[in-house]
């Protein structure tokens, strides 16, 4: 089975603002009910995670531009994109996402392994070559 790339844009929108998969299915399980108010708790049941991690999530997604507080509802938040293209961007993602799901997730975890592997190599104690 061979991986599809994944195209430019999507590659770098993933690789620029997706900071993980419980934050790629956040923001598309709220992109699916945009009308509907989305509190921590009602996020942490349905993706199966701590509720202190869905906050996270949320107030992730506030900053970026994807949410926005909902209106009837305290601590809750609603899907929509500050701009059109952000909206547009999301939807490609999604259905890229859709039929791709591996190599999207592959990407993603790539992404962090390169970090972890970059930040645990600033502690390394190099030695010195002789002089």
């Amino acid at each position: 089975m061979s991986e599809t790339p994944v195209p430019q844009d999507l590659r770098t929108f993933i690789l620029m603002s997706v900071g993980s998969v419980p934050y790629l299915e956040a923001m598309l399980l709220l992109r699916r009910e945009p009308e509907q108010p989305w509190d921590a708790r009602r996020l942490a049941r349905r993706l199966y995670i701590a509720e202190k991690k869905s906050e996270e999530l949320l107030q992730a997604l506030l900053e970026a531009g994807i949410v926005v507080p909902a209106a009837e509802a305290d601590s809750a938040f609603c899907y929509r994109p500050h701009t059109p293209e952000l909206a547009a961007m999301v939807d490609r993602l999604a259905a890229f996402y859709a039929s791709h799901l591996v190599d999207v997730t592959h990407l993603i975890h790539a992404t962090h392994e390169r970090k972890a592997e970059k930040f645990a190599n600033a502690f390394i104690w190099r030695k010195k070559p002789d002089a």
